[in-house]
């Protein structure tokens, strides 16, 4: 890999908002460590080494301990200090807390969480002893809402949001920033693998991957601590939701993310 250009990592980064992440790298001339747990990470490296930057891609479940060290390992194969890192990779379930599986809870909360928090700390001991680096963190506007027949999902994007903020606070002062990125709804994969599409949100129109990468890529590099990313309709939302009371808000979720009947 060319030394003289910063190296990002990325998570989740075969599709969607990930994929439109390391895209906004490559094209401000960050090489890449790249990893997704499916083998469309390897169409995607392809894809980014076409704009003339070197990527290394790692297929691992992040799900998992090991598989978190094993994308650190490869992180750290580079011998190089990594200048920017995007912890986007995240899972969801849609459906009454008891009728969804414990294990997918289970998954949601090993990805979404464990994992950010395992390789937060990883990369951000290597920064805070560089001096420098920027970490984005994944949250959601559904942060901000009590999450009916998503209760776990927005549970766990409510504790990145938590985490992320708190992080930014602590590494004041020592050339490391941390940024929430809160995308809204975005036309990704996500909603039909989270058992989505027979609701109002899986149905709602919805916003560009690559404008919430562009949002959350500007106000990474501003080292601002916080970015509610996408449309016009998206910021407006995170604003009303930010102030909504909880009762309203869980009764505003329950309304678009109960399943309904085919027709």
């Amino acid at each position: 890999m060319d030394a003289v250009k910063p190296l990002a990592v990325v998570t989740g980064a075969s599709s969607g908002i990930g994929l439109a992440l390391a895209r906004q790298f490559a094209r401000h001339g960050f090489d890449l460590v790249v990893c997704a747990e499916d083998g469309a990470v390897a169409t995607a490296a392809d894809e980014l080494r076409g704009r003339d930057v070197d990527v290394v891609a790692v297929r691992a479940d992040l799900a998992t301990y090991d598989g978190t060290e094993q994308l650190y390992a490869a992180v750290r194969a580079t011998g190089r200090p990594v200048a920017a890192a995007a912890l986007n990779a995240g899972v969801g379930a849609g459906g009454a807390f008891t009728h969804v599986a414990l294990a997918d809870h289970a998954r949601i909360i090993d990805l979404n969480v464990t994992s950010t928090v395992h390789l937060a700390h990883r990369l951000l001991r290597d920064m805070v002893a560089e001096g420098s680096g920027r970490l984005l963190i994944t949250s959601s506007v559904a942060a901000m809402a009590p999450g009916s027949f998503q209760s776990v999902y927005n549970a766990s994007k409510s504790f990145l949001q938590s985490f992320a903020q708190a992080l930014a606070q602590e590494l004041r002062g020592t050339g490391v920033t941390v940024t929430s990125l809160l995308p809204g709804v975005t036309d990704t994969a996500f909603f039909r693998r989270a058992g989505l599409d027979r609701t109002r949100l899986g149905r709602m129109r919805k916003d560009d991957p690559a404008k919430v990468a562009e949002d959350a890529f500007t106000a990474l590099m501003r080292g601002r601590n916080r970015v509610v990313a996408g449309s016009v309709a998206t910021k407006v939302l995170g604003a009303v939701t930010k102030v909504a009371p909880d009762r309203l808000k869980a009764a505003g979720q329950r309304f678009l993310s109960e399943p309904r009947s085919r027709g």
